[in-house]
Formats: C-alpha cells, structure tokens, sequence
C-alpha cells in the first residue's frame, strides 16, 4: 500500500503519478490549441469529451439575468424583483480602484497573455504537485468568464448548474476553445466589463454594481481603495471570505488583495498599509427581492402585475417561455398604478378594517373607458406570518386570488336590470313582489331544458311587511328579492347570461355562470376587481373594457434598451348608451335614499349598489362615479365568519350590512382618489315614481332608515312606523338551499336555514354547487 505523507495527503508515487496526469492534459489541450486541426483527444472515455474542432464555433454572450423593476404611473419605485440581482453597468461606471483590484487577484497577467496564460498554466502545475493537491489554478479572467456564461445558462437548474461546474476534461476543453474566440471578438475591457457584471460576490449580489449596493449602499462607481479590496477578494470564495458574517477572515483577505495590488505595481506600499489598517466601513443595504417589500401596500398589486406577466401569450407562447423571460429580468415595468387612489385605499382599509380582526377586506379601483386598475389593496397585509396572506383577495383564481371568489349577493342585481332594460322592459315595470314566493317555474335558459323549480324552493324578503307591488326603481333602492325573482323570470336566462358575459363576468375560477334564478341574488362568486370593471362599464356609459395593470415595458440588454409589447385593454359595447344612463339612474338612487346611503359622495354624482350574503358572511359595496369605479368586499376568505355580534375595526356590529361596514370603506377610499380629479355629472333618464307608493315602509335600514333601523323611511324618505322591528328582524337571511336549483327561504320559523356553498379554504376544497344558492340578503 502506498505511503502516505506524515502530515497526510499523498504519497510520492501517488504525487508523481498526478502531476504526471495534469502534465499529460495540459499538453494534450495545448498541442490541441496549437494544433487544432489535429482532431479528437481521445483523453477519457468514449463520449466523454468532444474533439475540439467539434466543439460549436460560436458561444454566444447570455442574457444576464438582472433585477426588474416595477414602476407606478408616475414612475415611482414600487419593488424590485429577481432571481438574481444584478444590474449591468458600463466599464465606464466601475471605480478603477475595482477594475485594477480584481485583475490583481485574479488573472495578475491579464494584459499580457492571451486566452491562456501558459506561464500560469506550468506554474500551477509545479505548485500543485508540490502541494498534492489544487493549491492553485490557471484560469484566467476569459475562461472564468466562460464558466459564468454556462452557469448563468444554467439558471437556477441544479442538474444544470451542477453540468456547468462539473470537473471533467470535456468542461476544459470547451472553456478553453470559447475563451480563444472570445479574446479574439471583445477584446480586454469589454471581458473584464462582463466579468465584473456577471461574477457572484455573495449577499444575494451578482455583478459589482449590486455587489457595491449590498455591502457599501453605493455605486461601482464610487468605490475607494480598500472597499475594492475586499470586493475583489470575495469572488474567490463569497461563503467563505463574507464580510457579514465573518469580519475578521474578510479583512485578511481584503489585505491580501491590497498587498498583491502593491506587488503588482497598482499602488504603492504606503497606500496598502494605510488601507490595511482602516476597518472594513460595511453600510450594509438588506435585499430587497419581491413584491413582499413594495411600497405603498401594493404588494398585492405587484403579485398581480407579476401573474398577469405570467400569463398573458403577449409575454410568450407558453408559462415556461414566459417564465424564463420574467427571471431573466432586467425590465422597467411601469404600471397602472395611481399612487393617490393606492394611498387612499390603504389608508381607508387601515381605518376601518384592522388586520388582526376575524375578517378580511379588499378594495380595487378601476378607471372606466380604460381599464385602468387604479388601486388594489387588502387589510391582511401580504405575507406568511400571523394575519397575513399571500392570497390576492381581489383577483380570480389565475392570478393569485381564492379558488372561486365570494359571493355578491344584491350587488348582482344590476346586470340583471341591464338585461331587462337592454331586452326593452321599461324602469318603470312592476310586479307583485310578495314577501315570500315559490322560485318561478319554468325559466328559459339558453340552451338545454328550462329550469323547473321540482322542490317548491321558495324565496322571501327581509320581513312580511315588505311586500308589492314594486317598480324597479325602488325596488332596487330597497333591494327587494322576490322582484328581481320576478323580473328574471319573466326575461328568462339567457339576457342575464349574455349581457354577464357581455361585462365579462365569470367565477374566481373562471367559470361561467350557472344559469338559475337564483343568480339574481348573488349566490356565485366573483371577485372584486370583476366586479369593480363590471360596474365601470354603468359608468362609461355601457363600453366595458378589460383590466390592464401594465403600461409599458423596457427591456435593457447590455447598454441598449428596448420596448416590449404589452397587453393592451379591448373595449367593447355592452348594452346602449340609454341602458347604462338608466341603470346609472337607479343606482344613484341607491346611495340618495336607498340601502347604501353611508357610502354616498358628498362632492360629486356617485351610485352604487350594496350586498350581504347568507349569514352575513359576505358584505360588499360597488359603486362608482363616472370617471371611477370602485368593489370592496368583507368577509372571511375561510367563508367561517357569520358577521353577526362582531368586532370589526374597533368597532362592535350586532349586524353587518353591505352598507354599512363596505361603504364607508368605498366611501373614504374614493373620496381620496378623487381630490383634485373633476367631478362630472351622469347623464341620467327620467324615471317616474310610483304615485301609488303605500305598501309597507317598516324595512329598518334596508327601506332607508337609519342604522339601528330605528326609523323606517321609503324611497322619498318619509317615515313610517314598525323601523325598530324591522330593524331587527330585517337583516336576516334571504338565502337559498345548495344543489342545482337555487334555494329556499330564510329564517322564518318552518323554513329550511339556507347555505351558500363555498370553499373552506381559498385554496382548497370543491366549487360551489351548480345553481348555487340564493344567497343574497337583501341589501
């Protein structure tokens, strides 16, 4: 058996034998380089490594992955986002202190050899087999450049990045052939340029400009002597020599780089023991990756702007393409974002809704005619810890929202008014609207059989004394259920399905609709920036135009920069403009006098419509003026928070209305967004009231009364009596049975508790029954 060395290591005959091996290779790639037209090595194993004139001809430069960075309207910062952060900079923009330190390091012969520095070559030779072991290498900067361009192909591919640096003759011989071509097509600066841009220092930094931002918090450009030190002196090992974590091995390798820029002739003694003796002057900057650290409270929206990337063809044929073009990087994406709208939506979420409460609230604005997405914010900030999310509360599915979004309740009720307004049925049309009624039977669909109501399932009003004739415009006022029961089945489905599909309305699952009477109440669920685009399209005057987050995008490659396409919104008419005024209409009448009359603006024309789902686990309020529209939701994303006897912001409800917790939320946000912005009017239609308007007015807050629905009130505002009572019996649920037909009554005493069946968890779990429930209270 061989001896070993005393102090361990190899024997002299294992010593010979290995420095025999590596004299062998380095021969065999140097008559290779000489003589190329020589043909294979022939070295290892067959296959193992390519002849050298089989070796492609060209490398191409890689694509650096860099940071992208993500803008508001305005063009301020919102985050920046990266798999590896980097930023590309000139050699022009990189201290000459730098450029001489890592050249002194690293390849202190750079200037005088070619792609191979022979005499390093020999010398590393002697010194290994001295050492028995690799004591030393030959690399110079051009073939450490060579490897980083197989590594940086690699990505972040393990089995990839593990081929790139594995130790085998085949890797050699291509580094050497490419760092050949190489010298010959950049020449000297622009290699030390892409070496200083592509090489990893460790903290997360690639490149010396992110390198120079992690451990100094300035630029490349304005490093001095000692801090290029120790810069340099990273790159030969990051873990090792880190000057975070281990301060005293990082300034005796910073003083070993001094010293060899002394030796080398690049300063003189003197400078080096004066920057020998001064400390290491760390101002270290923390990453910031992610939308995670936006600003503003748009982490949410950044998380979207990042899906929408993610899955619009624009960005790539396929999710890998696209994928591969977001970790690339090196973007300026500049969004939609309004820095006032997103400011106001935060700080009204904050006021009212507190993030350690039981339940969750989301708010987005949308600017009508153009799709804008304005504001996006929720009151779970975005994160993994204690009352936090990273589930987008606001958006579909797709894009990072809940598996199918939540249920609407009345605010549903105004597509189904568009359809029959559309469809020719006057504002002025009236039905018998009982209290309580058996869900009609049949109702046309689309296609298929009708709907047929086999399970006499029934659906009432919030209490006995609401009870017909009503005409439209109250009864949207008032939210009155069995009216727009009613007027569903006298139109049938197939309008409510066209003129849904007409605003893009689908499921947080992206699902369509189911076609049920029940729909009229709200039992599906959407999300609220669908529902916030929906209404933009009352507010322009019946032209829906699809979400769009991104304005523009530039791309830097190198020093140039180009534009990319984008997705741009698609506008189309929904329903006639006398539709959309006559909708405009009845909802302003809803925030004038009706059951969203908290959320109303005071400066400006605004309308809206409220909705609270079965148990009040739901509460929404959508609205808008006519230049912007606006959803907020409360709830619990669990859908496992009956909003009954809750305290919500600091502040105890025995009862929570759509209008009451969402519309002071709408109210404040959009009263802020709005604040200089101009305040023109609706054109809106003359729709008589109904002269014989005597029924029942004792709805409590639902009829237009106060909060504690200690005051009744009609749709003119005139009191009326039975307000306490129906206060406090008003608010109970209007809501449906689950299955395929809709649902039945509340809680009258003999009727069946309805359900609205949703996930329990916004990730997990089955999708809402076909047809649903009825689902939506009242208001």
């Amino acid at each position: 058996m061989p001896k070993k060395r005393s102090g361990g290591g190899l024997s002299t005959t294992q010593q010979a034998a290995k420095f025999l091996g590596v004299s062998v290779l380095a021969g065999a790639v140097l008559a290779g380089i000489a003589l190329p037209a020589a043909g294979a090595l022939g070295l290892a194993a067959k296959g193992s490594v390519q002849g050298f004139d089989d070796i492609p001809a060209n490398l191409k430069s890689p694509q650096l992955s860099q940071r992208t960075t993500i803008l508001d309207s305005r063009g301020h910062q919102i985050a920046t986002v990266y798999s590896r952060d980097r930023t590309v900079v000139d050699l022009k923009d990189i201290s000459p202190y730098m450029q001489k330190a890592i050249v002194a390091i690293e390849d202190s012969r750079y200037y005088q050899h070619g792609a191979i520095d022979l005499k390093g070559v020999l010398r590393a030779l002697n010194k290994n087999a001295q050492e028995g072991g690799v004591a030393q290498g030959a690399s110079t900067l051009t073939q450490q450049l060579v490897k980083n361009y197989f590594i940086e192909e690699a990505g972040d591919d393990p089995t990839k990045v593990a081929q790139a640096t594995q130790q085998t003759l085949g890797r050699k011989v291509r580094e050497l052939k490419y760092a050949i071509q190489i010298e010959e097509k950049l020449g000297k600066k622009k290699i030390l340029e892409n070496y200083l841009n592509i090489t990893f220092f460790g903290e997360q930094a690639y490149g010396v400009e992110a390198a120079s931002q992690r451990y100094f918090s300035k630029h490349a450009k304005d490093l001095n002597l000692q801090e290029s030190a120790l810069l340099a002196g990273i790159v030969q090992s990051p873990s090792r020599y880190d000057p975070v974590n281990d301060e005293a091995e990082a300034t005796k390798r910073r003083n070993t780089v001094l010293q060899r820029m002394a030796e080398v002739g690049d300063i003189s003694q003197a400078d080096a023991d004066r920057a020998m003796e001064k400390p290491l002057g760390l101002h270290v900057s923390q990453p910031k990756n992610g939308c995670i650290t936006a600003t503003r409270g748009s982490a949410f929206f950044c998380k979207y702007v990042e899906n929408v990337f993610l899955t619009d063809p624009t960005f790539g044929k396929t999710r890998e393409e696209r994928a591969k073009l977001w970790n690339k990087g090196g973007l300026t994406i500049r969004t939609t974002l309004d820095p006032q709208a997103q400011d106001s939506v935060q700080a009204s979420l904050k006021d009212h809704v507190y993030k350690s409460d039981k339940v969750a609230a989301a708010a987005t604005l949308v600017q009508p005619g153009t799709g804008k997405v304005l504001a996006m914010g929720q009151s779970k900030p975005f994160g993994y810890a204690k009352d936090e999310t990273e589930y987008n509360f606001s958006v579909d599915k797709a894009y990072g929202g809940s598996n199918f979004g939540f249920p609407t309740g009345s605010t549903f009720k105004p597509f189904v008014a568009a359809a029959a307004i559309e469809g020719g049925k006057p504002p002025t049309q009236s039905y018998s609207a009982p209290y309580k009624m058996n869900y009609p039977s049949p109702v046309q669909r689309c296609s298929g059989g009708p709907y047929v109501n086999t399970k006499n399932e029934t659906v009432e009003n919030e209490n006995e004394s609401e009870k017909g004739p009503y005409r439209m415009k109250e009864a949207m006022a008032k939210s009155v259920n069995t009216y727009f029961v009613q007027l569903i089945s006298d139109i049938g489905l197939c309008p409510v399905v066209k003129m849904t599909d007409a605003l893009h309305v689908v499921q947080g699952d992206g699902s369509k609709l189911p076609q049920t009477p029940s729909i009229a109440l709200g039992s599906i669920g959407l999300s609220p920036l669908t529902m916030a685009s929906a209404y933009a399209t009352f507010a322009s005057r019946g032209t829906y135009c699809t979400p769009v987050a991104i304005e523009s995008i530039t791309r830097k490659s190198g020093t140039e920069e180009t534009s990319l396409p984008v997705p741009k919104t698609t506008c189309s008419r929904a329903m006639s403009q006398k539709t959309a005024d006559t909708v405009n209409t009845l909802l302003r009448g809803v925030v004038d006098s009706g059951t969203g009359k908290e959320a109303g603006l005071t400066d400006r024309e605004s309308a809206g419509k409220t909705g609270t789902t079965d148990e009040r686990k739901n509460a929404w309020f959508v609205g808008y003026t006519p230049n912007l529209a606006g959803a907020v939701w409360v709830g619990s994303a669990q859908q496992n928070v009956k909003m009954a006897g809750v305290t919500i912001g600091g502040v105890y409800r025995p009862l929570v209305y759509g209008g009451e917790v969402p519309g002071p939320i709408w109210k404040d946000a959009m009263a802020g967004a709005l604040v200089g912005k101009a305040a023109p009017d609706f054109q809106l239609v003359d729709i008589p009231d109904d002269d014989d308007d005597d029924h029942g007015r004792d709805g409590g807050r639902d009829n237009g009364g106060d909060d504690n629905g200690r005051t009744g009130g009609n749709h003119r505002g005139n009191p009326g009596g039975g307000g306490l009572i129906g206060g406090l019996f008003g608010g109970l649920t209007n809501g449906g049975g689950t299955g395929t037909t809709g649902g039945t009554g509340g809680r009258t005493p003999g009727t069946t508790k309805p359900t609205v069946t949703v996930p329990r968890n916004p990730t997990q779990g089955q999708g809402q029954a076909n047809g649903g429930a009825n689902g939506g209270r009242r208001n």
